[in-house]
């Protein structure tokens, strides 16, 4: 049976993500109209664990500490560039 990914640290249980958002996307050259019209945002995907989430925010790390409780490789996304979020099942 699959069953989400997950860790405990500090009796604190943490599910792992793949987390699909949008990035900016700039370009510093010369654009003619309908290049500039085309840009689009980057669509990028994280792999994480969930540390928190907000109604503004998705807070996550990758990396942690086994004996104390630090998180490590974090990253904080404003809600509004999150298309979309999955548990990850073994």
């Amino acid at each position: 049976m699959k069953r989400p990914k997950s860790i405990i640290v500090n009796k604190k249980k943490y599910y792992f993500y793949r987390i699909e958002w949008l990035d900016i996307f700039g370009d510093a050259g010369h654009r003619d109209y309908d290049s500039l019209t085309n840009m689009q945002p980057a669509r990028k995907i994280t792999y994480a664990f969930l540390f928190k989430k907000t109604n503004k925010t998705i807070h996550t790390f990758n990396s942690y500490d086994t004996k104390d409780e630090e998180f490590s490789d974090c990253n904080v996304f404003p809600r509004g560039v999150i298309v979309s979020m999955k548990k990850i099942d073994l």
